[in-house]
């Protein structure tokens, strides 16, 4: 029922539009529960009315599952205290609890009440709390939890997702030639481009990586990394924790989110150039493209797959994506090694140089960099010496040792040596908080290894994969475990020397770098912000 008191199914409610659905109840008074929801619901609804490429697209839908309290009339004055506005948020209720029963149980929402000690009802509910994205196709595309309820992570995904069911079409606009449009061939041709000719300062891929592209695989590959079909409930899609728009990695949280609202361990890595990485995963697990993505589809807390057969199978029964396996592998639809092909050669074609660090560097253009920014470069290569790990070479740079090094984050993490006061984000607030009030309400913090964890050699604890630095101005948060928010914070941490301890690499020492060195450095790093052809796609 609507706060009208019409009635409708919820279903007809979706009208063709991005819905977040919520179940909230009113007289919730856990501030971390329903209000928190309601509230970040209510950043949302503001945002979409003020972004015209949203408005009109997405639609809030708020349902209660308290109907013997929650009456169409006090749905509607709850709804006066956080908008006046009817049509893009709507606020519902049913009219009894085996109305709400079916509804709960499609959505997979567990609600019960709470009693005391005489078995009296105390007007609270004991349930989860879970904000659902569903697409034009009624389909869940993604489930937050309260970890994960941010404006800007489920905004973002909103626009992801619009952009996944976008591409759908045949046709594309061209961004550098707005009047001309890109079939699928020609758009696998654009992408296979990019690698055949690498970019200003990069070097060419070597002749087995391309011999296995192909412009229909690196196409294939493209729809699949944006397809839900990957994983086990048809909710995410590699692009879920590798946003094009993010720099191929995920903005908003620290540690990227799983399947069903979980935190998973690590960061989100940018896959910029990852072409050119020697080792993968932030343990260096890995060692090609082609195994990750088996290790990646069959990794159960991001995606939920428990067997290869599982994922074939979903593949397999959809026509559409079959029909295009055999087109592109010579009549064999899904299988093991074409699902791997295709993914990896898409990955392959993420490539990105001809910054302005490029131009300077390698083309020659002498006021490509400002003085501050060249400033920065001489801190970065002399003084500060990160050009040890984030390597530049006379005629290319990955701005990576494809290397592993103790940095001193994961021990620190691991023992425990946390600041005693914390900036943490609630609803999109930045608060100052006492480590010791957080105690019992944290997810488990991981004790990280990184390298350790695969070849069990205590002087492996808590080495991690060197990044590349290209883009490194749209990957934010960093390092490993996201812990550090800024490139300024990036800096300030090595500047002090991170965390001395036994096994921290000799390559981290303190710098003594001043004010004016360190704001240099931030400069130059935000110069190596390249090309990509598929970032805002």
């Amino acid at each position: 029922m609507l706060e009208t008191g019409d009635s409708a199914e919820l279903k007809d409610l979706f009208d063709d539009q991005y819905v977040l659905l919520s179940f909230v109840y009113t007289s919730c008074d856990d501030v971390n529960g329903c209000p928190l929801a309601t509230f970040v619901m209510q950043q949302i609804h503001q945002k979409i009315r003020n972004d015209s490429d949203l408005d009109g697209d997405v639609r809030l839908l708020t349902l209660s599952f308290d109907p013997n309290n929650d009456s169409p009339d006090v749905m509607a004055s709850y709804r006066r205290a956080f908008t006046q506005e009817t049509a893009s948020w709507k606020f519902l209720t049913t009219e009894s609890e085996d109305a709400l029963d079916p509804i709960l149980s499609d959505y997979g929402q567990a609600v019960n009440r709470m009693h005391d000690k005489e078995g009296n009802f105390t007007g609270h509910f004991a349930h989860v709390l879970r904000v659902y994205l569903i697409d034009r196709d009624q389909r869940i595309r993604n489930i937050y939890s309260v970890d994960f309820l941010h404006p800007e992570l489920l905004l973002t995904d909103v626009r992801t997702l619009m952009l996944e069911q976008a591409g759908k079409s045949s046709v594309r606009k061209d961004d550098d030639d707005p009047d001309h449009t890109l079939t699928d061939e020609a758009w696998g041709e654009l992408l296979l481009g990019r690698v055949e000719e690498a970019p200003l300062g990069l070097p060419s891929l070597s002749a087995a990586k391309k011999d296995a592209l192909s412009a229909d695989r690196a196409n294939l590959g493209r729809e699949l990394f944006r397809n839900p079909v990957l994983s086990s409930n048809n909710t995410l899609a590699c692009a879920s924790c590798h946003k094009p728009q993010e720099g191929f990695s995920q903005n908003a949280v620290s540690r990227a989110v799983g399947i069903g609202g979980q935190s998973l361990r690590r960061n989100s890595s940018s896959l910029f150039n990852v072409a050119y990485q020697d080792r993968l995963y932030w343990d260096g697990r890995e060692f090609s493209l082609d195994t990750l993505v088996w290790g990646k589809l069959l990794d159960q807390p991001f995606l939920g797959n428990r067997s290869m057969g599982q994922v074939l199978q979903r593949l397999r029964s959809n026509e559409d994506l079959e029909a295009k396996f055999e087109q592109v592998f010579d009549g064999e639809g899904a299988t093991v090694s074409n699902v791997a092909a295709a993914l990896s050669a898409y990955m392959t074609t993420i490539v990105s140089g001809d910054s302005r660090f490029d131009r300077w560097y390698f083309g020659g253009e002498s006021d490509a960099l400002n003085e501050e920014e060249e400033l920065g470069f001489r801190v970065f290569r002399d003084r500060a010496n990160c050009a040890a790990c984030h390597t530049v070479n006379e005629d290319y740079a990955l701005f990576t040792d494809n290397s592993l090094h103790n940095t001193g984050i994961g021990y620190e993490h691991s023992m425990g040596l946390r600041p005693k006061r914390r900036q943490i984000e609630v609803a999109g607030q930045t608060i100052n908080i006492n480590e010791e009030a957080l105690t019992g309400t944290e997810q488990r913090a991981y004790n990280d290894l990184g390298l350790y964890e695969v070849t069990l050699n205590p002087a492996d604890r808590w080495k991690f994969r060197t990044p590349s630095l290209r883009n490194v101005e749209l990957t934010a948060p960093y390092m490993h475990d996201g812990s550090i928010g800024s490139l300024e914070g990036v800096v300030a941490y090595y500047d002090r020397g991170g965390v001395p301890h036994r096994y921290q690499s000799a390559l981290i020492q303190p710098l003594g770098l001043s004010t004016e060195e360190k704001a240099a450095l931030v400069a130059f790093l935000k110069t190596l912000t390249g090309d990509n052809a598929d970032i805002k796609r």
